[in-house]
């Protein structure tokens, strides 16, 4: 099958060769990019948890003076990974949504063991702070990453892809499905992908590309990509 992921490289690499070894054509088409923010720095050892809902989060964070002994909660496998190579060693880890990592908080961290801090990108599809204040916690959010829409595509690659449309194609986030709409809409592709699989993480997402004409639209989490394969 040809397949078709979006997200940064640093985030793809390993399913990109997974994909290939499995004989799959791979084509890659990044549309967002990644830049770091300056945050204020806090002391983190005022907090008895840490929450990432992205790998770029933990990439992005001045990891100097923070205690890798803190409980940390991960969204995702991904985010875990980056975690641990960073040297966390008390990580607890969502399938791949803010809505199941909230319910790992409540359910492991008591609200009166302490203050939380929250590191996330500019963008967010969940007020994932803001919910667990409400629930009584005490949580400080800060930022360390913005994303941007990509709009420097190369050419030959949208040629190559207008005359082999892909079967599958990941979108990771709304801001990358908002991307890959005007991606489309820029090159006038709306009408190529009735034969393709749209993946997608949650329905705000796959509702972004609702006006396009997919063969069908499956809704996943990270780390279940090889899994899709086998539902075509």
């Amino acid at each position: 099958m040809h397949i078709l992921l979006t997200r940064p490289l640093d985030d793809c690499s390993e399913i990109i060769l997974r994909f290939n070894s499995l004989g799959h054509k791979v084509s890659h088409l990044p549309l967002l990019n990644i830049s770091k923010l300056d945050y204020d720095q806090k002391n983190f050892f005022d907090y008895k948890g840490i929450i990432f809902t992205s790998a770029n989060a933990v990439k992005f964070l001045n990891l100097k003076n923070v205690d890798k002994k803190l409980i940390c909660f991960c969204v995702g496998n991904v985010t875990e990974k980056k975690a641990r190579s960073c040297g966390f060693q008390n990580v607890i880890t969502a399938e791949g949504n803010v809505e199941n990592l909230k319910e790992l908080i409540l359910q492991n961290f008591d609200k009166k063991n302490g203050k939380l801090i929250y590191v996330s990108g500019e963008t967010i599809s969940v007020d994932l702070d803001k919910q667990l204040i409400r629930d009584g916690y005490d949580v400080k959010r800060i930022v360390n990453y913005r994303n941007k829409h990509n709009k420097n595509f190369n050419e030959n690659f949208v040629e190559e892809l207008k005359s082999n449309i892909p079967d599958i194609v990941y979108i990771y986030s709304q801001n990358s499905a908002l991307s890959f709409l005007n991606f489309i809409k820029l090159y006038q592709l709306e009408s190529l992908w009735m034969n393709t699989n749209l993946m997608c993480i949650g329905e705000k997402t796959s509702s972004i590309l609702n006006e396009i004409k997919w063969k069908k639209i499956f809704l996943f989490n990270p780390g279940e990509e090889e899994f899709l394969l086998y539902k075509i």
